[in-house]
This record gives structure tokens, sequence and C-alpha cells, in this order.
């Protein structure tokens, strides 16, 4: 097996070459560098969120482990996670995997990304191993931006088709209702995989759910998982028979069956987050490679459980994975991995790529460009407790809706703003472009809005990863609060106070409250990039520090 030691300098490696030029940017074949190993290459892309060109994404400076996660990776974050990793400060990975001196390294490394540029390596890493390779998605590739939504979803299945996908598994997919995935999944150039979508009036299968491949003469099983808890994170109606979970017996049936059909290597394509894998790995023998999707997160080098390496690939194509196996008897003997980070000005676009892309986004070029507003500070969404991003859709629901309080979901997806950029209509739908998009305007006790909280509190932060949904907290604005996150369920939210008047929030008082994204049917109010737009045009966004949330337990 290969050691530690082999994985460090392969990482120290490509950190050494962002510390030597004073922060040049890295080369192509700096990226590209690998010594090949084994029989098996998997390249693993997850989480695009349709996201067809170059952006910046901020890693989170906050995120939160609980129960046996708690201070291990992938909550690791900034310094911590650098060091536990050895990369040094400043460097190419050390920027593209944290938070830390952003604005500046983003300037100075560029954007990443790009469909035409994750081509490029891709076709790069399958021309070098043409017999061995394995192109794997780990879905949430259909969402996440306009022309995905205007065209729900159809652009990316030709995404699909140029990154040379060989299997692809879903979340968000399921927001275009079950007969549009229906469609898509005729169209798509690979199998769906969706081993724990059954439907339920008989509990058949919805979607394949193993693949076989041969590659290097090894036999290779792909078993799909989709996001366990769709239905209740997205709109049941949309999807109303079927049902989802993550089916821990379904799985270890799926992984002896391939066994007994030969397989001498499991792969398990995952939306399920990387702590609900974590503990699966644990419990479900026979999986060789997990990798792992959803949660976002990012890291360097396999995290091995038992017998089973897990691995995770960021998302919004910031990274692609490369795992090289050297199977024999039916085991992994050997493993190689590099996390390779997308720098889009470092990468030949390719060049058929880059004209489907211009193709695709061309209907919708002059809407997508529209300038709707200018940030003077850094506008990010991730984080586990608010983003910048969150805390100005909030403020615009609060004053385009005459709102004391608003809620905004805590979704990962939606990259960052550099200081001092314009904000365009694509930048707004970046961060809202779903199917269930009203800003609604309602009344909410202080005992209902505290009950909400502590709801999505617990998806988030039980011990047990099996009762998580793998997202950050709900966004509030025009409330400050406390989350204890070691406290038990109903007692992590605390200190509920109304910003407006520095009054603790009332169990029995009503208040004007507005969101938007809600699952319920029916929900009305205007689309909330609508609201953002309008709140836009009255000036530049300035947002200070959100200090009004406090975190503890962590």
């Amino acid at each position: 097996m290969i050691t530690r030691r082999d994985l460090m300098a392969a990482a120290a490696a490509l950190a050494a070459a962002g510390t030597a030029r004073a922060q040049e940017r890295p080369r192509q074949a700096e990226l590209l560098r690998f010594a090949p190993l084994g029989q098996v290459t998997l390249v693993h892309v997850t989480d695009l969120h349709a996201q067809l060109v170059p952006m910046h994404f901020r890693e989170a400076s906050v995120n939160v482990g609980v129960g046996e996660a708690r201070g291990q990776v992938p909550h690791l974050t900034g310094e911590a996670l650098l060091a536990r990793y050895r990369i040094g400060a400043g460097t190419p990975m050390a920027h593209a995997l944290t938070g830390h001196d952003f604005e500046r390294l983003a300037r100075a490394y560029g954007p990443m990304g790009g469909l035409d540029r994750i081509v490029t390596l891709v076709e790069a890493i399958r021309a070098e191993r043409p017999g061995n390779t394995i192109v794997l998605d780990g879905g949430d590739t259909l969402q996440g931006s306009w022309t995905s939504l205007q065209t729900r979803g159809a652009d990316m299945v030709e995404a699909l088709k140029a990154l040379t996908a060989d299997a692809t598994t879903g979340h968000w997919e399921f927001t275009y209702g079950a007969d549009r995935v229906k469609e898509l999944v005729g169209a798509m150039p690979c199998p769906f995989l969706a081993g724990n979508v059954q439907d339920t009036e008989w509990n058949e299968d919805v979607f394949e759910h193993t693949k076989a491949f041969e590659r290097g003469g090894v036999r290779v099983a792909v078993i799909g998982q989709a996001f366990p808890y769709t239905p209740v994170a997205n709109p049941r109606w949309l999807i109303p028979d079927w049902s989802f979970g993550i089916k821990e017996e379904v799985v270890a049936k799926r992984v002896q069956a391939a066994r007994g059909e030969g397989a001498e290597l499991v792969v398990l394509l995952s939306h399920n987050g990387f702590d609900v894998d974590r503990k699966l790995a644990a419990r479900v023998p026979g999986i060789d490679v997990i990798l792992t999707g959803h949660t976002h997160d990012a890291l360097p080098e396999p995290l091995k459980v038992g017998n089973t390496l897990l691995v995770a690939s960021g998302c919004h194509g910031k990274f692609i994975s490369r795992l090289d196996l050297r199977v024999e008897g039916g085991r992994v003997a050997e493993f190689r991995h590099a996390l390779i980070p997308v720098f889009a000005e470092s990468i030949a676009p390719d060049a058929d790529t880059a004209a489907l892309v211009r193709r695709l986004r061309a209907p919708y070029a002059a809407e997508l460009a529209r300038v709707v507003g200018r940030t003077e500070v850094l506008l990010t969404r991730r984080g586990n407790l608010n983003g910048t991003v969150d805390d100005l859709i909030c403020a615009a629901l609060m004053r385009q809706r005459d709102a004391e309080i608003a809620l905004s979901p805590g979704f990962r997806w939606g990259y960052s703003l550099l200081p001092g950029s314009d904000i365009t209509a694509e930048d707004v739908w970046a961060h809202t472009a779903i199917t269930y998009p009203a800003a609604y305007r309602t009344a909410m006790t202080g005992e209902q809005l505290k009950a909400i909280l502590e709801d999505v509190a617990d998806n988030l932060f039980n011990p047990d990863p099996y009762y998580q949904q793998g997202g950050d907290m709900v966004r509030v604005g025009g409330l400050g609060w406390t989350l204890d996150v070691a406290a038990p369920a109903g007692s992590r939210v605390q200190d509920l106070t109304l910003l407006r008047t520095g009054q603790p929030i009332e169990a029995a008082r009503e208040y004007a409250v507005a969101g938007w994204a809600s699952v319920n049917q029916g929900t009305e109010g205007p689309p909330v990039w609508d609201v953002v737009m309008r709140h836009l045009s009255e000036g530049p966004v300035r947002a200070e520090p959100n200090r009004h949330l406090r975190l503890k337990g962590a």
C-alpha cells in the first residue's frame, strides 16, 4: 500500500510549485503530473451545480463536526486543515482548499473550474490510461444555473456527454419533477445510478443501481446512491411516488451481488454526504472505494475507513480527483491519489467543449451579462451559520417584502464574488435558480420560529450521521441568536432576539416573516431573484460582518 509519506510528497510537490514562483499560477503539466499505478484509474467530479464557466468559490471557515466527526476531516478548516495535510500557506492548494486570505489569493491565482478546462484534464488522463479509466460524476450536476433552469436540465445532459462520464447519480436533479427526470435520464450518455430509489407502490427500482466495467483486466462494479433525504430537503410533491433513504441493507445486498458476479473492485458513487458515507463504510463490508458527494467537501487525500477509501472532490468544478488502483485477488493492494485543483487560467480550454459552452449559453447571454448591482464586500455563501450572499438575500426579503424577519435556506451551492465586482443577473441566479423560488410573506409565532430553527439544527448536528442532511444552517435576517451544537435536540437554539427592537423573541407573539424555497406546494410570492435584483438596484452591497450569530459547543 502506498504510504502517507508518498501522499504527502505528492501534495508537497504541487504546494511547492506555488511557493517557488511567488504565487504564480501552477502550469497545466504540474496539475496533471502523476505516476500511474495499477490497472484502474477512477476520475471523480461531483456537485458541479450546472456551472459551465470559471468562477471563484471560497471554502468555509466554519464547518462543525459533531459526535465522532468532531475535530475530524472534513470538518477541519483554514490553518487546521493545512496543518493536517502539511500544505504551505499561500500556495495554490492552500488557496483552493481554504478561505484564508481569499480575496488577495483569488486575484493572484484567478478563477477556478469551467467545463472546458475540466474536459482538458479528463481527456489528458484518458489519453494516458485509455483502457484503464472510468469517469464518474457524483450528481447535483443538472441544477444551479439560469441556463439549466430554463432548459430544465437539458444543457447539462450535453455537458455530461462532453465530460465523457461513464455514470452519474443525483439529488437536485429530482427537483425538475419525476416525469422530467425520466426524460433527462433517457437522454443521458451514461447510466443514472440510484439504487436507493424505489417506487412506493411495488418497491421496484426506478433506476439502474449497478454498472459493470472492465478496466485493465479488472472487473469493476459501480453502485449508485442518490441523496437519501431528497423528499425531506426538497419538495415531496415533485416526486410523490418514489421512496428514498440510506437503505444500508440494500447497499450491502448490491455489494454482495456485485462480488458474487465476479467484481474485483466495488465502487460506491454516492451522494450521501461525507459523514453518512464514513458511517456506511464502517458498517457495510466489501466496498473498496466511496466517491462521496453532496456536502461539497474537498480532501487532498482519501480517508481510509477499514478497507474502504473515501474520496471527496469538492464542488462547482473546482477540483477533479484521480485515484489509481492496483487490484490483486479481489482487493486493493495499492493506491495513488491526486486532488487536482482546476485553475482556469493555467489550463488550455478544450476547443470543442468551449464551443459547446458558448452554444448552450448563447440564447441567454444578454440576460446573463446584465448588470443588476455591485458589491463592495466579499460575497460568499459557504459556511455552517451564514454567508454574505444569504445576508444579502435576507436583507432583500425584509426590505422588499416588508418583513421583520427573513429565512433563507442553507444551500451550499453558489459561488463567490470579489469586492469591487459588478453583480450580474447570472450571479443572482447562480444562488437562486430553483424550480420553487417563490418569496413568501407570512406570520409566524416566536414558538414556530424556534421550532423551525431547532428542526434544521437537528437535521445538521445530530450526533448520528444517519440523521444528518448535510447542508448548512438556515440563514436568518433580523434575528440574533446562539447555536449550541452540543446541546440536546430542542435546546440548541438559544437567546433569540429581534434585532429591530433588541427584545427577546416572544413565543406567543406573531412576527412578519419572509422567506423562499418553501417545500410546500402552492406557496405564493414573486421569484426570489426578482426580489434580490430589485433590492440591488437601490445601491451597492456594503454589508457589515454578521455578528449577531454566536456558535457554542463546536
